[in-house]
């Protein structure tokens, strides 16, 4: 499913690809801060860093943004197809321009436009690998500095793919018992020690546990398969989920990789799941 683009990027690789015009590098990075005045957490499109330092050429992604519904209760919400078209045409992406992602951290924000772009039927993205921490470590250029108004591009988002499930089609897999339903956040936001839980029935693949914490590279996709394999994510169809569907979107992302089923997202996670007391939840 997808195109001629590698879904995981090497750092050198891209190096060498630099400057060609078909060539649109995005930085996804969102920091997640406190809010002092309590309640849900403040999510940031964090320019200060890719204004401190970013990839040779790269724009920023505003995921809070331009590239999520903001007139949803609910953050993260997926865009409208027009909508995000007219964001991906704003960054000068166009039509069979091969697109690298990457984030400052964790790399589900790159999953997670990634996986916006697999919905909206564009298959030319990828994943840098590691990040920009890989890539300087590489000893790779970066420059500073906002970006440069990029040409406008002509992008086609095609209507979204069926790769979203609902807080109703989570509770009718939960009945069933024929799905695969994954939390994707740390184990101990999965037993309930940080957090309000998890679905009743869900399984834990952490998110984290496939990045390597001295690289933050992934780790070789067979360690990954073993992961996805021992809670049966080949033999049932996969539901993920975590806080806000950012996270969740790394498993999709390792499915595609590894040639998979290929899940849903549960896009409104648990900030609709456990807003409501009346879904099931389950602690420890």
């Amino acid at each position: 499913m997808s195109g001629s683009l590698p879904l995981l990027i090497d750092p050198e690789w891209l190096a060498g690809e630099l400057g060609a015009p078909d060539l649109k590098i995005l930085d996804c990075t969102v920091q997640i801060e406190p809010n002092p005045a309590g309640g849900a957490p403040v999510n940031r499109p964090d320019r200060a860093a890719f204004e401190t330092a970013h990839l040779p050429g790269a724009q920023f992604a505003d995921l809070v943004n331009d590239l999520s519904d903001t007139s949803n209760r609910f953050a993260f919400a997926v865009p409208s197809q027009e909508s995000f078209a007219a964001a991906m045409s704003a960054l000068g992406v166009n039509d069979g321009d091969r697109v690298v992602l990457y984030s400052t951290g964790n790399p589900w924000w790159a999953t997670r436009a990634w996986w916006l772009l697999r919905l909206f039927g564009y298959n030319e993205a990828g994943v840098l690998d590691g990040g920009i921490r890989a890539w300087t470590a590489a000893g790779l250029p970066v420059e500073s500095g906002p970006a440069p108004e990029p040409a406008p591009g002509t992008f086609t988002a095609r209507p979204p793919r069926p790769l979203i499930a609902t807080k109703d089609d989570v509770l009718a897999a939960i009945e069933r018992g024929e799905t695969c339903t994954i939390n994707a956040l740390p184990a101990a936001n999965f037993r309930g020690e940080v957090g309000p839980g998890r679905i009743a029935g869900s399984v834990s693949v952490p998110g984290v546990g496939m990045t390597d914490p001295q690289t933050g590279r992934f780790l070789p996709l067979d360690d990954i398969r073993r992961q996805l394999e021992s809670v049966g994510a080949f033999e049932k169809q996969v539901i993920s989920y975590c806080g806000g569907g950012i996270t969740a979107t790394i498993i999709p992302f390792m499915m595609a990789r590894l040639g998979g089923p290929e899940p849903l997202v549960y896009d409104h996670s648990l900030q609709e799941w456990a807003s409501d007391k009346s879904m099931p939840m389950e602690r420890g």
